[in-house]
């Protein structure tokens, strides 16, 4: 049986809009209510057995959240990570119209969100380049490279890189290559995967061979993986989707999760919840495991990189 534990990843949980097919988009926005309801979700997946939380700057009020309950809390066993690169514009307007979040992997915006990130320390065991990327420069700016490994060796942290888009697999072969003293300077890379994209599979597996920490979000494809009549083109797998959600009685979320742990086995597969039902239904992956036809058939599923990329960056931020 896999070994993958679930994490809890906070991206829905820190702002009012996000990246995703949100049924529930009538819900109360206001700050008061979402930090009320990350704190009860975070107490939720701690007290069922969760113990991995992630989240970064760019997910509005996530990393402040994370940091006043792990600080409240007081707990010794929790694995936190964060990133740096990106900063959240939005200011918690509701239905914002330009970007939400903007890119930046200089050595001065490493060391302005470093200075609010260790905070979570020490607690916190992975910092990671978000959305590292070939044309931004990040894995060969040897200023930000230098002050990474600094941290490394300081606290003792996991460095990490966290990818998305076409070109998931060069930016990881380009990020194994990075070393100080002999020594690899990533150790964990947290990269989507899902039903519908597996591109990245062959080097996932080498790098868990390797003993890297392999991290995987978006396991639910950001929210695709439930039938939505604007995806046609996913009918055949929504309806083997359903057939296995009947057998092992769960939700499509829980099947598309358990997918990843069976067929990767990566360390973590983050749970993108935005409220306790989601998380409980979630947790259902634990409860079973498919077997090599049923992962053989889901593997099928799976589209070009091109395809999912380019539908990925027509949703909408709801």
């Amino acid at each position: 049986m896999s070994s993958t534990k679930i994490g809890l990843g906070l991206a829905a949980l820190g702002r009012p809009d996000y990246l995703n097919i949100r049924p529930d988009s009538n819900i109360d926005k206001s700050v008061a209510t979402f930090r009320n309801t990350a704190f009860k979700v975070l107490d939720e997946a701690y007290q069922l057995g969760i113990r991995d939380f992630d989240v970064a700057p760019s997910y509005g009020l996530g990393e402040e959240f994370l940091q006043n309950w792990n600080d409240s809390r007081g707990y010794k066993d929790v694995c936190l990570s964060t990133k740096f690169g990106y900063t959240y514009v939005a200011n918690w307007e509701i239905g914002f119209s330009g970007k939400h979040e903007i890119k930046e992997h200089s050595i001065e915006k490493l060391n302005e969100q470093w200075e609010v990130s260790k905070a979570l320390l020490p607690n916190l065991k992975i910092y990671q380049i978000h959305s590292a990327t070939l044309d931004s420069g990040v894995l060969t700016n040897n200023a930000v490279l230098s002050r990474l490994n600094e941290l490394k060796q300081e606290y003792q942290l996991e460095i990490g890189i966290s990818s998305s888009g076409t070109e998931q697999v060069k930016i990881i072969e380009e990020a194994r290559k990075i070393e100080f003293n002999g020594e690899a300077l990533f150790n964990s890379y947290q990269v989507t995967f899902n039903i519908f994209e597996q591109s990245t599979f062959q080097i996932l597996k080498e790098l868990i061979n390797e003993g890297k920490t392999v991290i995987i979000k978006e396991g639910l494809a950001n929210g695709r993986i439930f039938k939505y009549d604007k995806f046609k083109a996913y009918d055949k797998a929504y309806n083997y989707l359903e057939t296995l959600s009947n057998k092992y009685n769960t939700g499509n979320d829980a099947i598309a999760l358990r997918f990843i742990m069976d067929y990767l086995e990566p360390k973590v597969v983050l749970s993108g919840a935005s409220n306790s039902i989601q998380l409980e239904q979630n947790l259902k992956a634990s409860n079973f495991v498919l077997t090599e036809d049923e992962i053989t058939t889901l593997k099928s599923f799976a589209v070009s990189k091109d395809h999912y990329w380019n539908e990925r960056s027509d949703l909408e931020w709801n």
